[in-house]
């Protein structure tokens, strides 16, 4: 099991790694994730939802993601509150405090998902969640060392030295463990390192004799490494050149999936910024409207917060506009919820942009999907998580046939387009061909999947010369 001293120290990130070190030697691997609170999510083979980053982590193993990969997912849906989903199927709301006392009963679903793992793989990577050293949450903890406890499963901590402070988080977390947690770290993993390795040496030694613990490697710092994000967004632009097409995603308060725009961001004629306060807009021309957790609670605060009126403006200056599941929803005329699906029942009059209704749903649409652009032979996959129902004359002329539905909407403007399909340009053909409407030309060719793959293997060859797979094979062996 890999635990962090901190969110974002570098779990995700090593359990990939080490997942396909496994898979580049010959042994059958799976990742799993006992608890994860994530609004990046995944369908998988068996039509449940997952976080992102098990299903990055499934590719890195080059398997199917399956909902036993993360048996628990929380999406929060307000400051105090998520949905639980538990073994890929939504079970209810619940704000934090029942959901901490409720914890214990969903452990045996955790074990349940373990177990079947590692009845089918040689071996099960284990991520963490948050940091073991989270006092307040360990009496009930289902996601760190109350797992590892539960199922016996050796530990190794990482910390991300690019932060700061790694010795003190290091040893501070190890002091704030039990005296069996103790026993069950096997060793320490330092993240993100730059320079001269020599000048890390004395703090290496130092903290090998203090904590009796080993370092088994230090990961350098990965240049322009791209793996899916779990959470993180970055609100950079690509600085791409000047004849891009600028591309701009509101930062919705509860925008889900934004890894949908990874191909878009990594595009070689894409200038892509994710932008949440709306004074810092200076036009583009490609607007997204992301996914969302609560389409009606982000629609008001697109509207309050001004963003509604620079997208009218945008449309009147030849922008385009493109709507991605929640986002699609708001590009509709009315998005209902009678029984307060995302919270406070009621109706809420949206753009008005494409001539549908959504109703909010209690049961989630979870699909793979895959189809065709009409009269074309441009492939379309993607996955569908959604709780509305969409209905409306718009839906008489679709331009993606699927295998058991239609999608995609267009206005008769010809500048804004809407899906429920997240993924949408993950896809060559499919991204060239939004490309494209949306105005550029000469595009270059960009396969944001092998471009996936490619970086998988860059970071398993690099964290395998920091760690040799002899290392972790000693770990798993319970040397």
């Amino acid at each position: 099991m890999v635990q962090g001293t901190t969110s974002d120290a570098g779990k995700s990130i090593l359990v990939a790694a080490i997942c396909r070190i496994f898979v580049n030697h010959g042994i059958s691997v799976a990742p799993f994730k006992p608890q994860n609170m994530a609004l990046n999510s995944a369908v998988t083979e068996d039509g449940g939802e997952i976080g992102r980053a098990q299903a990055v982590q499934a590719m890195a193993c080059k398997i199917p993601a399956t909902t036993d990969m993360n048996p628990v997912l929380l999406k929060p849906n307000s400051d105090t509150g998520a949905q639980v989903i538990v073994h890929g199927k939504a079970v209810a709301n619940m704000d934090a405090l029942y959901y901490h006392n409720h914890k214990p009963q969903l452990l045996n679903a955790v074990l349940q998902s373990h177990q079947r793992l590692q009845a089918k793989f040689q071996c099960v990577i284990v991520e963490g969640a948050g940091s073991p050293a989270e006092i307040n949450l360990r009496d009930r903890d289902i996601a760190n060392m109350g797992f590892a406890e539960a199922a016996d499963c050796p530990v190794i901590i990482v910390a991300d030295i690019d932060r700061g402070g790694v010795f003190a988080h290091l040893t501070g977390t190890l002091e704030c463990l039990s005296d069996s947690e103790k026993q069950r770290v096997k060793g320490f993993v330092i993240n993100r390192f730059r320079g001269d390795i020599s000048l890390l040496e004395p703090g290496l030694n130092w903290l090998e004799a203090k904590t009796g613990k080993p370092v088994l490697g230090v990961i350098p710092y990965i240049e322009n490494l791209h793996v899916e994000a779990e959470d993180a967004i970055s609100v950079k632009s690509n600085q791409n050149s000047s004849d891009a097409l600028k591309v701009v995603v509101p930062v919705l308060p509860r925008i889900s999936n934004h890894t949908d725009f990874d191909a878009l961001a990594l595009h070689p004629n894409v200038d892509l910024e994710f932008i949440k306060e709306p004074t810092l807009f200076n036009g583009c021309d490609l607007l997204i409207l992301p996914g969302t957790k609560n389409v009606r609670q982000d629609y008001h605060w697109l509207k309050q917060s001004d963003w509604l009126t620079l997208i009218q403006k945008h449309l009147r200056y030849g922008g385009k506009v493109i709507g991605i599941c929640g986002g699609f929803q708001m590009l509709g005329d009315n998005i209902h919820d009678p029984q307060g699906i995302e919270g406070q029942a009621g109706s809420t009059a949206t753009l008005g942009l494409l001539e549908f209704e959504t109703t909010l749903m209690p049961n989630k649409a979870l699909l793979n999907v895959s189809g065709y652009i009409k009269n074309s032979d441009i492939g379309v996959t993607g996955y569908e998580i959604h709780a509305g129902l969409s209905k409306g004359r718009a839906f008489e002329h679709c331009l993606i046939q699927l295998e058991n539905h239609e999608d995609g909407l267009i206005n008769q403007d010809d500048n804004v387009f809407g899906s429920y399909i997240h993924g949408l340009f993950d896809e060559p053909a499919m991204l060239e061909y939004l490309l494209k409407w949306a105005g550029l030309t000469d595009i270059e060719h960009f396969n944001y999947q092998q471009h996936q793959s490619n970086e998988l293997d860059r970071l398993a060859n690099i964290v395998e010369q920091a760690i040799p797979i002899d290392t972790l094979i000693n770990i798993l062996s319970g040397q």
